[in-house]
């Protein structure tokens, strides 16, 4: 994808740094590659640990009962992404005082390591209560490293994009981490058909993540390839100077932020447990279903943040919440009727509703000041999918288990989605405005 762009200015240090462009005015292939590929990376691991959770449970919380061993699991997730405002903070303050490329190198190769060391941990029966502690120690790595991962690819694009196509570039960040989740369920699909469930509880799960040194190191060769850019003038810390200048931006949009993480970790991660626990279906047939539910958000999600170019981020994105609010909880009771066609259905619906959150990068991007912009948008979209995000899968078993209606989660959904629509309302829309 190649976008066409008026000539760069020169770096001005009051505007704070200036993006890497190709010569002729074209925004780097490469650029756009590497950016997109690390979130590609991150949300695999997060996706393949979701998708193979009742396999965790039985090789890292062996005594525990099949629910407590599953809450347990995804507890360890929901810490993970406790960390991601932390992440936010550290590698907001490298892009923001040391390049948007220093932040996205050291965020990319912390997450492979983490990654492939997941894969080789000892599980309960070989090291006991020890390898629980190990598997949440790399949890809580991948989550810091996942909270710097985003925003400094989603600020790279934006920054390097034209005005008339900010929300199309600017979503290439989204297709990383839809792709990783598509890839991660692909791949879960595809390991849950090949082996057998022996096979897969005693040394299978470990495939996907000894995978990710493969996808890691590519992103790594990539994005050593970018240019560095200049730094910027902000003196002091970016967080103090975040809350200063724009601490009721980042309330804001960590209130719309909310329903995004809790929306897509609640269909693309719990349902597919929830499939198998209420429809009856199998493992391999629950993924196949997460996983063509995802190739369309994977295109839905770029049509439209194209879309939100010509009419406004404003109408696409309050238009998805305004459909999660509505019809969550039929679209959860067709899902509910155990026929894997009408299953198929509803979790396209739903991906199509999810989809609309491609705007949101770009909206982040544009509702803050150049010189805190990583710190601010990491902040506030961690706070928010950390808590929406990472507790969804966790909270809606505890919801089902206490009051025993398997249809519990769409309330959530609907509350939060409710609040996120009022939300977005009060945001001004600057689409086809000047970035800075």
């Amino acid at each position: 994808m190649s976008v066409t762009a008026a000539a760069s200015p020169p770096a001005d240090p009051a505007r704070g740094c200036e993006h890497p462009r190709e010569r002729g005015g074209r925004l780097s292939a490469s650029a756009m590659a590497a950016a997109a590929m690390g979130n590609m990376l991150e949300w695999y691991d997060f996706a393949v640990y979701g998708f193979l959770a009742t396999v965790f449970a039985r090789n890292f919380f062996p005594d525990s009962s099949p629910s407590a061993g599953l809450i347990s699991v995804f507890g360890v997730f929901a810490a993970s992404f406790l960390m991601r405002p932390l992440g936010s903070i550290v590698f907001g303050h490298i892009g923001d005082r040391h390049g948007r490329r220093a932040a996205m190198l050291a965020s990319a190769l912390c997450m492979t390591v983490s990654t492939v060391a997941v894969g080789l941990l000892p599980t309960y029966a070989v090291a006991g209560v020890a390898a629980p502690a190990l598997l949440l120690a790399l949890r809580l790595v991948q989550g810091l490293c996942i909270g710097g991962e985003y925003m400094s690819s989603a600020v790279f694009l934006a920054e390097g994009a034209p005005s008339r196509w900010r929300g199309a570039c600017a979503a290439l960040a989204t297709v990383g981490c839809n792709g990783g989740t598509l890839v991660g369920s692909g791949i879960g699909a595809l390991t849950t058909q090949v082996l057998t469930p022996d096979q897969l509880d005693a040394w299978g799960w470990r495939l996907p993540f000894l995978l990710g040194l493969v996808l890691g190191g590519f992103t790594l060769v990539l994005r050593r390839t970018v240019p560095e850019t200049p730094l910027g003038v902000e003196k002091g810390l970016p967080l103090v100077a975040a809350f200063r200048d724009g601490w009721r931006d980042i309330l804001r949009a960590s209130c719309f932020n909310f329903v995004v993480g809790l929306s897509f970790y609640l269909i693309f991660v719990y349902l597919a447990t929830w499939q198998q626990q209420v429809d009856g279906f199998s493992p391999a047939l629950a993924l196949e279903l997460n996983t063509i539910s995802m190739l369309v958000v994977l295109v839905m999600a770029v049509a439209f943040a194209a879309l939100s170019d010509l009419v406004g981020r404003k109408l696409v994105l309050g238009a998805g919440f305004l459909g999660l609010a509505l019809f969550s909880w039929p679209l959860f009771q067709l899902m509910r009727s155990g026929d894997p066609t009408l299953a198929l259905i509803s979790q396209i619906a739903f991906s199509v509703l999810i989809a609309t959150g491609g705007a949101m990068p770009v909206m982040l991007a544009e509702m803050f000041s150049r010189r805190t912009r990583c710190t601010s948008v990491g902040l506030s979209w961690n706070i928010a999918i950390g808590i929406g995000g990472g507790t969804a899968p966790m909270v809606a078993v505890l919801l089902v288990n206490a009051t025993g209606n398997p249809l519990a989660p769409a309330g959530y959904l609907i509350g939060a989605a409710t609040l996120a629509f009022l939300a977005v309302l009060s945001v001004p829309d600057r689409a086809g405005r000047p970035l800075d």
